[in-house]
């Protein structure tokens, strides 16, 4: 039967007030974690951390702790994040037993292992125009409402070039890829606006009940088990006005598709919306040149265990 294009409760992030924000987290005894995935991110991440300790921590205690989780920075992202007031990690210094496989789902997962909160909030570290209503954006409608569980962001996504920005052309691999891949086999997840967005909130019972891709795909790999676990239900959206930030070259988003199609297309056949072929995908290990970064943060279709493998 065919999957209709279903309805997503949104939000704007002037929906919620910082004060009544905290007095109701404190009443329902969530606690928050602020979690950033940060790769090369010095010029960014300092303002990020210091508007989310002075606005939402220092001013009222709507979020409870506020960690940096890296890959291995060859700048001085994690100077800059402890010095702005953060927690800082090396993601491979987490749990090392359980191995390192860089990229940002491993940021992601190995945050669960240093974090305690009952709401998870991610966030990119390359903001370049962060404000404390990302936050309260994607809480906000989890505190509102207990029957949501994950909260996605979106906003205007301009490409910023060296003549100037261009308005609503950004977001290029979400409306060239995923939209259309959505549009055919998930109609339900093409009602969310930026489905790639590095800016939502997560129940964490609900985390410990995904994997995580270490690549690309790990944001959209949570989108397709969440609708399959739990359904559209679930879902909100919120509108967090703009985004700007380092806009990537059009080779680096073709390696960023490839492997999110690797991700898309399993997915797909997992739910039973198409039948691949024995050698649909191994094409993808030679599509790019060895030194390329999508060879480096590859590692063939490989995705970590479940959140539970991280409990101390």
């Amino acid at each position: 039967m065919h999957e209709a294009m279903a309805d997503i409760r949104t939000y704007h992030h002037r929906d919620f007030s910082l004060a009544e924000l905290c007095r109701k987290k404190h009443a329902q005894g969530e606690t928050i974690s602020v979690v950033i995935p940060t790769w090369n991110e010095e010029q960014t991440i300092g303002a990020i951390v210091q508007i989310i300790r002075r606005e939402l921590m220092d001013a009222c205690s709507l979020v409870d702790e506020l960690i940096v989780v890296d890959s291995g920075s060859r700048d001085e992202t994690r100077t800059v994040a402890a010095a702005a007031g953060a927690q800082v990690f090396l993601a491979e210094d987490i749990r090392p037993d359980l191995g390192h496989q860089r990229g940002k789902g491993e940021n992601l997962w190995k945050s669960q292992a240093v974090t305690s909160g009952s709401i998870s909030v991610f966030v990119d570290g390359d903001i370049l125009n962060f404000h404390a209503g990302y936050i309260l954006g994607l809480i906000g409608p989890l505190i509102e409402e207990a029957s949501l569980q994950y909260v996605k962001g979106f906003y205007q996504r301009p490409l910023c070039t060296q003549f100037g920005d261009l308005e609503q052309e950004g977001g290029r691999v979400s409306e060239l890829l995923m939209k259309p891949f959505f549009s055919l086999f998930y109609p339900a997840l093409r009602a969310l606006h930026q489905p790639l967005a590095g800016e939502y909130a997560v129940r964490r019972q609900l985390l410990e009940q995904l994997p995580f891709p270490i690549g690309y795909a790990v944001e959209v790999a949570h989108l397709m088990d969440v609708l399959a676990l739990h359904g559209i239900e679930v879902f909100a959206q919120c509108d967090l006005d703009s985004r700007r930030h380092r806009n990537r070259p059009l080779h680096e988003l073709s390696e960023m598709s490839c492997s999110l199609m690797q991700t898309l297309l399993l997915r797909a056949q997992r739910d039973g919306k198409l039948q691949l072929s024995q050698n649909a995908l191994p094409w993808w290990s030679d599509a790019f040149p060895i030194d390329s970064s999508f060879a480096q943060e590859r590692q063939p279709w490989r995705e970590l265990l479940r959140f539970p493998s991280l409990a101390p």
